[in-house]
């Protein structure tokens, strides 16, 4: 892990993001905006891009990280810090978690973006387990469940993740 960013940094990072949210908002796109910074002190810029490419996981944190993976040419973005023009949704955040992305910093929070119209309480809600209703989730093993997971562990050329 990289030591923390100075506060200079943040701002700095936070203000581009801001700034890349605006101009996709004048480009047509969401309000978002997204800086990953990798190890090595390369920005990967990433902004909303949900109604421009029919992509409801087109949030602005998942393609700046889609991004730096793949200039990086890896999946694993271990010591890179993400900046984010406002709050991460649960979505972004399960995918900087997956990216191993050390740290976040957001600039808006959940309450500006709802007062905008972009209200994902109810999301929040159903991770934290009180809206279950939203989306019901069935485990339903069938006789071939655990095959892939087999052929996976006897693949010696498997890359770990």
């Amino acid at each position: 892990m990289r030591a923390h960013p100075s506060a200079a940094d943040v701002t700095e990072y936070l203000t581009e993001a801001v700034a890349l949210a605006q101009r996709n908002v004048a480009a047509g796109g969401g309000p978002f905006g997204a800086l990953v910074v990798t190890a090595d002190g390369t920005v990967h810029e990433g902004v909303n891009r949900v109604t421009r490419d029919n992509d409801p996981t087109a949030h602005a944190e998942v393609v700046a990280i889609r991004t730096a993976a793949a200039e990086t040419r890896n999946f694993d973005l271990s010591g890179a810090v993400l900046y984010a023009s406002c709050e991460p949704c649960p979505l972004c955040l399960a995918a900087a978690l997956w990216a191993r992305v050390d740290r976040v910093y957001f600039a808006a929070d959940r309450h500006g973006a709802a007062a905008a119209g972009f209200d994902d309480a109810l999301f929040y809600e159903y991770f934290g387990g009180s809206r279950p209703e939203l989306l019901p989730v069935s485990h339903t093993p069938v006789p071939t469940s655990g095959n892939p997971f087999d052929a996976w562990r006897n693949n010696a050329e498997r890359t770990d993740y």
